[in-house]
This record gives C-alpha cells, sequence and structure tokens, in this order.
C-alpha cells in the first residue's frame, strides 16, 4: 500500500510527537516557595495579583544527575526575572510563557523571582497560580533527536512538492525504524498520559509515579539514529544544495510603552536584557559555538538600565565589546516620524549617537525603525548628516492596498539625500521571527532582490512585549547547517549584512523610493489620544524657544546657555510609535500628558528666564513704558503679541527675524477696520460670513477680491461609522464617511468679544452628549480666521472631522512634514491616491492655483484630507481598544482658514503657521532705550527656523535652518560684533563637507557654529 507525502508527513508527525514524552529522564518537584515572606504550595492562588511579587525557593539537585544536563522549569504564573542565586554569582533570566526552562549550575542553589500577573502582550493573568516549579533531567540525545525530526517536518511542510520531499521523509522514517523503543506498559502509559487523545479518555487507569525514562540501551539507538539521520540529511545537502541566504539577528522588539505602562516596561528589558546575556555567557559549548547574535536598539532602554540595574549595564557593555551584543539604531528610542518635527528627529539621532559613543564607543550606521506606522520624507536627510548610511523596516509590508515594488532600494528624501533601505517580508511575526523553516523560507521565496543580491536579513526572538531569543532557536540554526534545499541561515551582524549591501549598491543599479514612505493602514493614529499630541506640539515648541531666546540673550551679551538635553529626553521618549500615535493603553497617557507637561513647564520656565535675561541687557534709557518684543523664529511677522496680564497687540509693524525690539506701548496701535457682528468678521484683509448654522458661508480675500469658498467653509461632521476591522486605535475605514451627520443647528451664535484689536463670533454645537464649542477670532492685523476649538467629547467610535470646499482647482495639494513639505495628488487616478484618503501633515495643509489658494491651519492636529477641492481635518476619534476612555472629556486646539495670493510659498502659508503655532514674544519694562537688534543677520532664499541652541559641548550656539518650499539659492549668515561663524556642521555639530553648489539648496538643512571672541 503506498501513502501520499501527506500521508506519510501526519505520520511523522505522531511519531515525532511520542519523542516529546520521553524527554525528561527523571523529574523532582521544586516545592518550599514563599510568597512575598508567606509559605506558598506549588499549585496555589497568588493572593494578591497587583504590582510585583516575590517568590523564593531553595533548590537541591540530585547528586547523581549531571548539572549539564539539570534544567529548571518554572512557571509562576505571570511574567519575572528569575534569578538562581548560587554560592559564587547570581544568573537572571527572563521567565515569561517562551522562556520556562533554565540551565543551572550547581547542586545547591535559590531561586529569587519577581514577578507580575500579566502576560508579555499586557494581558492580565485574572487567577494568578504557582502553575509549576520541577527539576528535570534532561535526556540529551531523545532532545537532539526530537529537534532535528521536528526540522525535517516544518521544512517538508514548507517545501510542499520540492523533489527533495520524499528524501526528507524517507530520512525521517528511517530514524524511526533505527529506535530500540522502550514499550513496558506501566512505564509507557504513565509516559504517554499528557497526549492530548489520551486526556480524552472516559476514565485512564492508575498511573506510574516516576516512570522510568530510556535504558542505556535504548539511548544509544537513539544516539545512532540521530546520528544516521544527520549523515542523510547532509548526503540530501550535496545532491540539493542550501539555496539563498538569510542573515540572522537575534531581537526582541520592546514597544517603550503600549499594551503595559512603562514602568513595566523597565522590567521587561530587565527581564529580556538578562535572557539575552545569560544565554551568550551559557557554559554550554553546543550553545557557544553557535556565533550567536543579539541585537537591541534605543539609548532610552540602555540609559534605564545603567540606572535600574547597573551590573547588568556592565556585563551588556563587555558583551557589546566582545562583538555579540550590538546596538543599533542611533535614535534615543525608535518614534514616529510622521508627526514629530524635523528639529524632535534631528535630536533623536543628536542624543541617541551621543550616548551610544558615550557609553559603548560606537556610533551607529542603520536606523532600525521595524515598527513605525509610515516615515517621513524628511528623514533620509537627517540619518546621513547623523551618520547613518542603512535603514530597516519591515513596516512597508502591511500595506492595505499597494506594495512598494522593492525590498532592497535607495531611499531619497525630499532633499536628494539617500539611504540604503531594506525590507523583509516575513510571515510568521514579522520582526518577531522564528528560527524555523517557514520564517527561513517564506522570507527568502519573498525577497524581490535576490536576483542581484544573495542575502537577506531576517530578525528572530519574541518581541513587542519583549523575550527575544529561546535556547532552542540557537540549537535551531546549529542543526539546520545540516539540511538541504532551504536558504543557508546564520547568525550575523545587522551593520555587517548593511555594508555587504552597499558593496551590491555600488556595482548594480538598485530600485529607487523618492520621498515619504506613507503606510496605508494605521491612519488613524494620526488623530488618536489628542490631547498627547497636543501636549507634545507644545513640548517640542516650547523647548525650540527656550533654546532660541537663551540663545539670543547670549548674542547680546549674557552668559552661554545651558544645555537642555535633560527635557529633550522626555519629549523624545513620548515620541516612541506607540505612544505619540496613540495607540497605547490608558495607563501610557497619564505618564505622557504628565511628563509632557512637565517638560512644558520647565521649558517655559527658561522661556521666561531668557525673556528676563534679554530684557536686563537691553540699555538704560527714557522709555518709560515700553514693551519688548522679540520674534523667535526666522520670518519677518508682523506684530501680534500678547503680554502676561492679558493685553493683546496687534499692528501694522513687522519685526525682523530673530529680532529684538523695544517699542513704545502707545505705538502699538491696532490696525483699524475691524467689525464684528452674530453673522460677520471683518478687517482691512479678509470678510468672512457667518451663516445661521454655524459655518462659515463666505470668507474673500480683500487683496485679490476672490471667495475663497466652493461653498460653506468649516463643516463639522461627525461619522459614527468609525468603526475598524481590525486595530481599533489604529485605523480608520475607506467607508468612514458613508455616514454622515452634520452639526448644523448650532445651540447658540453670539459675539463674545469686540475690541480694536479683537472680534469673536461663538457657536456651540452639540452631538448626543458631545459638546463642540468654536470661536470664530479675528486680529486687527490678521489675515487669517481662527477657529479656536473647545470640545467636551462624550461618544464612541465617532470620528468628528472638519472640512472646507474651497474656490481652487488643483491637482495637488501641499502638506509640511519635517524640514519642508510634500505634495500630494487631489485626484484618485489611481490605486495609490485613493489609498491616501487621510494623510499626515504638520502645521498646514494648502491648496493652490496660479495666483490664489487657501491654506488649513492647525496647532495640534495631524489627520489630513485634501481630495477634489475639499480640504479635512480629523478632530476627535473615540475608539475603545486598547483604551475604551480614549479622547474622552475636554481639549482645545485651534485651526484656521487662511486665503492667500500666490502660492502656498508665495502666499507665507508656513510663516502664518509659525505665527499660530508661536506667537511673538512680549515684555514690559521701564527706563529702557529704544532700540532694536537683529543678533543673527540672513541674506539669501528664505529659510526657515529649525533651532537655535547651545553648543552640546559647551562651546558657542548652534544655528539650524532648513529651505522650506523647494528652492534653491544664495544664504549667509551674519554672526553679531565678537562672533564668528563657523564652516557647514552636521546635525551632530560636527565638520561635514557639503559640496560646490548653491548655499541653501531645496530642503537642505545646514547648521553653523557660532562662536564668541
Amino acid at each position: 500500500m503506498a501513502l501520499s507525502i501527506a500521508q506519510r508527513l501526519d505520520r511523522v508527525k505522531v511519531r515525532l510527537d511520542e519523542l516529546g514524552y520521553w524527554r525528561e529522564r527523571e523529574t523532582l518537584a521544586v516545592g518550599g516557595w514563599l510568597l512575598n515572606g508567606a509559605p506558598v504550595e506549588l499549585g496555589a492562588a497568588w493572593p494578591n495579583r497587583e504590582g510585583v511579587q516575590k517568590f523564593e525557593a531553595s533548590v537541591s539537585v540530585p547528586s547523581h544527575w549531571p548539572i549539564a544536563e539539570t534544567r529548571l522549569f518554572l512557571d509562576l504564573g505571570g511574567e519575572a526575572l528569575a534569578t538562581l542565586v548560587y554560592a559564587d554569582q547570581s544568573v537572571p533570566f527572563g521567565n515569561d510563557p517562551y522562556h520556562k526552562d533554565f540551565p543551572v549550575r550547581a547542586h545547591e542553589f535559590r531561586v529569587e523571582a519577581e514577578a507580575v500577573a500579566r502576560l508579555p502582550f499586557g494581558e492580565p493573568v485574572r487567577d494568578p497560580h504557582l502553575k509549576g516549579a520541577r527539576l528535570y533531567w534532561l535526556d540529551t540525545a531523545v532532545q537532539a533527536l526530537r529537534l532535528r525530526l521536528q526540522l525535517v517536518f516544518e521544512l517538508c511542510d514548507q517545501l510542499e512538492t520540492h523533489e527533495v520531499v520524499p528524501h526528507l521523509i524517507t530520512a525521517a522514517e528511517e530514524a524511526f525504524y533505527a529506535l530500540d523503543w522502550p514499550s513496558g506498559t506501566q512505564d509507557y502509559v504513565a509516559r504517554f498520559a499528557p497526549e492530548p487523545g489520551q486526556q480524552r479518555i472516559w476514565q485512564l487507569p492508575a498511573l506510574k509515579d516516576n516512570p522510568a525514562g530510556l535504558s542505556e540501551e535504548q539511548r544509544v539507538s537513539v544516539v545512532a539514529a540521530d546520528q544516521q539521520l544527520v549523515r542523510r540529511l547532509q548526503e540530501l545537502q550535496q545532491r540539493f544544495p542550501q539555496q539563498g541566504e538569510i542573515a540572522l539577528t537575534g531581537h526582541a522588539h520592546i514597544d517603550l510603552a503600549w499594551l503595559w505602562p512603562y514602568s513595566e516596561t523597565r522590567r521587561k528589558m530587565r527581564r529580556t536584557f538578562s535572557t539575552a546575556v545569560a544565554l551568550m555567557e551559557g557554559s554550554n559549548a553546543y550553545l557557544s559555538a553557535s556565533g550567536f547574535r543579539f541585537n537591541q536598539s534605543t539609548a532610552q532602554y540602555y540609559a534605564q538600565i545603567e540606572e535600574d540595574d547597573p551590573e547588568l549595564f556592565a556585563r551588556i557593555k563587555a558583551k557589546i565589546a566582545a562583538g555579540g551584543w550590538e546596538t543599533l539604531g542611533g535614535m534615543w528610542v525608535e518614534p514616529d516620524t510622521n508627526m514629530p518635527t524635523g528639529e524632535s528627529l534631528a535630536r533623536q539621532i543628536l542624543y541617541g549617537q551621543r550616548y551610544f559613543e558615550q557609553k559603548f564607543g560606537v556610533r551607529h550606521r542603520v536606523c532600525w525603525l521595524p515598527d513605525c506606522f509610515g516615515f517621513s520624507g524628511g528623514l533620509p536627510q537627517l540619518l546621513k548628516q547623523g551618520g547613518i548610511d542603512s535603514f530597516f523596516t519591515i513596516k512597508v509590508n502591511w500595506n492595505d492596498t499597494n506594495t512598494i515594488p522593492a525590498d532592497l532600494f535607495w531611499w531619497e528624501g525630499i532633499d536628494g539625500s539617500r539611504v540604503l533601505a531594506h525590507t523583509f517580508n516575513n510571515p510568521w511575526h514579522g520582526y518577531n521571527g522564528a528560527v524555523n523553516p517557514l520564517s527561513i523560507v517564506k522570507t527568502w521565496t519573498n525577497f524581490k532582490q535576490k536576483t542581484v543580491h544573495p542575502t537577506s536579513l531576517l530578525a528572530v526572538g519574541y518581541g513587542d512585549g519583549g523575550g527575544g531569543v529561546t535556547p532552542e532557536y540557537i540549537e535551531r540554526e546549529i542543526a539546520l547547517r545540516d539540511f538541504p534545499a532551504l536558504p543557508r541561515a546564520r547568525w550575523a551582524r545587522v551593520e555587517d549584512f548593511f555594508a555587504g549591501a552597499h558593496e551590491t549598491g555600488k556595482s548594480t543599479k538598485l530600485p529607487v523610493w523618492q520621498g515619504d514612505i506613507y503606510l496605508e493602514l494605521h491612519r488613524a493614529t494620526l488623530t488618536t489620544q489628542s490631547a498627547t499630541k497636543k501636549a507634545h506640539r507644545q513640548a517640542e515648541r516650547a523647548l525650540i524657544t527656550a533654546e532660541t531666546l537663551a540663545s539670543l540673550a547670549a548674542l547680546l551679551g549674557g552668559g552661554q546657555p545651558e544645555s537642555l538635553e535633560h527635557i529633550w529626553r522626555v519629549v523624545l521618549k513620548n515620541e516612541f510609535h506607540d505612544i505619540l500615535p496613540g495607540s497605547s493603553i490608558a495607563e501610557v497617557y497619564e505618564d505622557a500628558e504628565r511628563e509632557l507637561n512637565d517638560a512644558i513647564g520647565r521649558a517655559v520656565a527658561r522661556q521666561q528666564m531668557a525673556m528676563g535675561a534679554i530684557v536686563n541687557l537691553i540699555p538704560d534709557g527714557d522709555v518709560a513704558d515700553a514693551v519688548i518684543v522679540v520674534n523667535p523664529s526666522l520670518s519677518r511677522r508682523p506684530v501680534r503679541a500678547l503680554l502676561s496680564d492679558g493685553t493683546c497687540f496687534s499692528t501694522h509693524d513687522v519685526m525682523a527675524p530673530l529680532g529684538i525690539k523695544v517699542f513704545l506701548r502707545s505705538e502699538l496701535d491696532p490696525v483699524p477696520g475691524l467689525s464684528v457682528s452674530e453673522s460677520h468678521l471683518e478687517n482691512a484683509h479678509i470678510r468672512a460670513t457667518i451663516g445661521a448654522d454655524g459655518t462659515v458661508t463666505s470668507l474673500v480675500h480683500k487683496a485679490t477680491g476672490r471667495e475663497a469658498l466652493d461653498g460653506r467653509g468649516n463643516q463639522l461632521w461627525v461619522y459614527p461609522a468609525d468603526k475598524p476591522r481590525d486595530w481599533d486605535a489604529w485605523d480608520i475605514e475607506e467607508d468612514y464617511a458613508r455616514k454622515g451627520i452634520e452639526l448644523n443647528q448650532p445651540e447658540s451664535i453670539k459675539v463674545v468679544e469686540s475690541s480694536a484689536v479683537r472680534a469673536a463670533v461663538r457657536v456651540v454645537r452639540r452631538f448626543r452628549a458631545s459638546t463642540v464649542t468654536q470661536t470664530y477670532v479675528l486680529e486687527a492685523n490678521g489675515v487669517r480666521l481662527d477657529v479656536v476649538t473647545e470640545i467636551d467629547w462624550h461618544d464612541r467610535h465617532c470620528l468628528l472631522r472638519t472640512i472646507t470646499p474651497v474656490s481652487v482647482r488643483t491637482t495637488h495639494a501641499t502638506f509640511e512634514h519635517a524640514n519642508g513639505v510634500v505634495r500630494r495628488t487631489t485626484h484618485e487616478n489611481t490605486s495609490w491616491d485613493q489609498a491616501q484618503f487621510e494623510v499626515p501633515g504638520h502645521r498646514f495643509l494648502d491648496m493652490s492655483e496660479p495666483g490664489f489658494g487657501v491654506a488649513l491651519l492647525n496647532d495640534a492636529k495631524y489627520g489630513h484630507s485634501a481630495k477634489g477641492n475639499v480640504l479635512g481635518l480629523s478632530l476627535v476619534r473615540s475608539p475603545v481598544y486598547p483604551d475604551p476612555l480614549a479622547d474622552e472629556g475636554g481639549q482645545r486646539f485651534t485651526y484656521a482658514l487662511y486665503p492667500h495670493a500666490g502660492d502656498w510659498h508665495e502666499g507665507r502659508v508656513r510663516e502664518e503657521a509659525e505665527d499660530l503655532n508661536q506667537p511673538m514674544f512680549a515684555s514690559t519694562a521701564s527706563g529702557v532705550a529704544k532700540v532694536s537688534y537683529e543678533p543673527i543677520g540672513v541674506e539669501g532664499i528664505p529659510a526657515a527656523l529649525s533651532g537655535l541652541k547651545p553648543a552640546e559641548d559647551g562651546n558657542g550656539l548652534i544655528l539650524r535652518v532648513y529651505e522650506p518650499s523647494g528652492r534653491r539659492g544664495d544664504f549667509a549668515v551674519k554672526a553679531p560684533d565678537g562672533w564668528s561663524v563657523s564652516g557647514p556642521l552636521s546635525i551632530l555639530e560636527e565638520p561635514m563637507e557639503r559640496g560646490e553648489g548653491a548655499e541653501l539648496r531645496p530642503f537642505e538643512v545646514r547648521s553653523w557654529r557660532l562662536i564668541k571672541g
């Protein structure tokens, strides 16, 4: 009778499973446990599942067990850091569902463990028990044969119709035939009782305690069968050589916070890192010979371990120095890159690279961002300036509609800078891959560039919630070296992989992807958890401005400012790709908002100190009622300022870039002509008509006479069908707008402010349990209509958006992002266009045609749309997973409609967005001279300020600018008397070569050092 391949493979699997029941030669329960100092029995429930629980027990290994073959099994009921305490050393391990078996090093030791009633993905263990603790004598012969046969089964399962499969099955069958297997009833039935089929029997017979393992003669047959199998595999490998090559890197993706708070991440780090170090330090020669490599990114983690566990930090340093542990990434965390400013991304690299160099003597060349939700086209330039020429992610493979056509390619940023990008497509848990034929074969099969480069990367190890590599993964890599047909897989360093890929790039034309890498998924992460997003925006701006003001004070003659790295680190931490995007649990946002608001407070205090220093540096004079105004940007801006007492100025005066000017208060008269009623606001620049439904029914740009709107502006719509098929906090479905409810019946419309300086009309709308209060604000010299919005939200699975059809026809809209802009289509010609129905933008979105345009500005939002002639902005989402109360309650933010002459840069859209996000500073003084200063002079094409900050080495100041609109031309910086300007610097504040050509190129980021003396 001839069985099919599938039937024979099923038979191999059944016989393979049986081997597992003979893996443990002898076992011994470990009792005598203490839980928080009180006795606890095996199998007993924890008396308390909150917080950290401390377990301890003393362990004695039977004297006749060889220590090298002894293992400790632990299942304490949750995740734990378990430390085996010997007379001369302590060895900590992470203990979780994937790491339960540990080698021991002596016959006598203690176990001390810190456990939490949680699983790796944050799931609560509702009824935690001390489930299991036992010693066992491992039958290493059975273990080796079982593992090899398991790999044969897995490889056959993946290769399916490959010619080698029948030969592999035959080799497995012959190994089974070679076994001298026990059959004595009592031992056999007791050993086999845990088998699932046996467990379904109505009533098992009485089972023998401590059933015997294999006899020595039987064990000899196992060793012989395994050796026979190895020989057969090696013979098959000669006939069917391994095809392709996989560079394995051990990894443990640890989300800095996600389905658990950061306090738990600190414990996850210790557990995971202890496991990795223990694998490298293990005395097992079989493992030591493997060449195992482990990588870990994120400077924040190492800084935290340095603080929490100095001993572990020292062990990690030793492994890094020895080459087994590879630090990666060169960034402070693995951040979201859609929402941070270019300056924030520069600080991620600056402070990350500085930390790695200071602590480990290394700089990184690989940006490691496996899990972020899309990538800004402004990033490649910053990476290159930070010494990073390679980029890794797998997230591009998550697109829901289109596929990026390459997985080894040059990623070209908006300025033309290129980094070499690689992504692998592993269907078995992506960057949390396994050393198994499925991950290895499929990753190689899916590798598109295999015809030009011989190797793909594959990261392996349990992750997201940490954990990392298991000892079996290391054993599997060694065993697979003898196998036929599958790709060759060996441990490697990530930087070595990319070094080889760069060599290929020198001789082979690789594909090029230009601009941002938009993820066609997780679009809602641009909106969810609005309070954190606003606090982050404010914290970025507060820090940049605090540094700018302190630097201006220094340029006027004040002292060298202090580095604000310690505050920046807090902001950078909260840019992590599961914090800022809004995809974490409520506890994460409690921490994030507290930390960000504290950072804002500290930055604002430094702003006030710097303003005080500037005021004190103004020479004495006869101006008794002075207002000192500071422009913290590199743009010429009309004077609009607010004093601490609430006094508002809105005049026709213009401030120079980074200028400081003393005004007489009497000079700051508002531009005349501001008027307001319940149905209109008007000044010299714009006229807005407010309809009975609360929308803007007309918005006239007086200089051109153009009506900006094509219908009603600022329509508020609620979409109660915002119910994603998956990834609740992450996703917006393309059909969300199929059901919409317009909030077009205001509860009230009334004038709430009418002065010569400002006018305001308030509109109150309700939706079910929620209230939206919007105040249309127009200043005397204002060129935009502000919509100050206060929301009290109490509805779930509803999306609130504002939409405004504009009287503009264009095929592309312009969105601000890091250090520049991106232009996206307003049509839906292709599937690529259709997929971009919700896209990232920073402070503005603009639609322009020659001579005229309309911009939508904001001070706290990121989720935009621009299809047809409709500008859209997402204001609130209310998912229920993983935070059932996301965006519940109050929030306040402002967006604005801004009609303008010319296209977006001719119409000064960016400058107006700057003004909305960072007003000028004003302070009163008496007895000062009427002076004005331009501490830094700039000439040439317009540039935007990225940062003006103290140099990190304490030597002077760093000025960083960027070209914001894609132009090229002359540009020069002039320092004040007594100061000099260095040559070009990188974002690492080191000299760099930039080649010949224009002094400022499209979207270029440039830095200089300003040195006193």
